[in-house]
C-alpha cells in the first residue's frame, strides 16, 4: 500500500473535521477576513460538538494562519488567510490526556514499589523551579518529567509508551494549547507544587497517594487548557 493510499484510509479526528468545516467556511466567504467568528460555545451548539473539539479545532486553524485569537476579544478571521493550507495532524490534546489517565497514575504506584529516589527527574523539577519562568524550558522539562516517572519503574514497556505521549506533548497544537493554560499567573507554580507532590509520593513508597497526586494533577491540566 503506497503512503499516499495510507493517508487516505486515515480517519480525520474530531477537531480535524471541524477545523476543515471551518476553514472552508473561511474559503467560501461565509467569513469575512477579519470577522470575528462566532464564539466556542456558539460553535460547539451549532455544529453539535463538544466545546473541547472546538477548542483545538481554532488552535489549529490559527497554527495554520487562518485564524488569530486576541485575548479578551475572540477569535478573527485572518486579515490575509492562506488560500489552503495542509493541517499538521497532530493528536488531539483531548486524547492525549484520556491516555495519560488510565497510564500515569498506574505508572506513580508502580514507581512508587520501587521507592527511590532519581538524580534527573529531581533536575527536571529543579528546572521547572526557576523564576522568571522560560516557557519552552518549562514545557520540555514539564514533558520529560512525566516520561521519567515511567523510567523509574524499571519497566521498559511503560517507557517506550511514556516515550509516545512525551513526542505527543511536543507537537504544535499541543503546545499552542498548553502555552495558553499556562499563561496565567501562578499556574506554572500550582503544576510544579503538584509534580513535587507525585515525586514525594514515589519516593515515600506511597502507592495509593502518587496515584491520586498523579491523576489530580492531569484533571488540572484538562481543566486549564479548557479541554474537560
Amino acid at each position: 500500500m503506497s503512503a499516499e493510499q495510507t493517508t487516505s484510509f486515515r480517519a480525520l479526528q474530531r477537531y480535524e473535521q471541524i477545523a476543515e468545516r471551518l476553514a472552508a467556511d473561511i474559503r467560501s466567504g461565509l467569513f469575512a477576513p477579519g470577522e470575528r467568528l462566532p464564539s466556542e460555545r456558539e460553535l460547539a451548539r451549532t455544529l453539535e460538538v463538544s466545546r473541547a473539539s472546538v477548542r483545538e479545532a481554532l488552535a489549529a486553524l490559527q497554527l495554520q494562519g487562518v485564524v488569530e485569537t486576541r485575548k479578551g476579544a475572540g477569535t478573527f478571521v485572518s486579515a490575509r488567510p492562506p488560500a489552503s493550507e495542509e493541517a499538521p495532524h497532530d493528536a488531539s490534546p483531548s486524547a492525549v490526556l484520556e491516555a495519560r489517565a488510565q497510564l500515569e497514575p498506574c505508572v506513580a504506584r508502580l514507581a512508587a514499589a520501587r521507592a527511590q529516589r532519581d538524580q534527573a527527574a529531581e533536575k527536571l523539577l529543579a528546572a521547572m523551579e526557576v523564576e522568571p519562568v522560560d516557557i519552552a524550558t518549562w514545557n520540555a522539562s514539564d514533558r520529560l518529567f512525566h516520561r521519567q516517572l515511567a523510567a523509574m519503574t524499571g519497566n521498559p514497556v511503560l517507557l517506550a509508551f511514556a516515550d509516545h505521549v512525551a513526542t505527543l506533548m511536543d507537537q504544535p497544537l499541543w503546545q499552542r494549547l498548553r502555552d495558553d493554560s499556562i499563561d496565567a499567573a501562578g499556574r506554572t507554580r500550582i503544576h510544579v507544587a503538584e509534580h513535587r507532590m507525585i515525586y514525594e509520593a514515589i519516593v515515600a513508597g506511597d502507592a495509593d497517594a502518587a496515584a491520586f497526586y498523579s491523576l489530580q494533577h492531569i484533571n488540572r491540566v484538562r481543566a486549564y487548557m479548557e479541554l474537560s
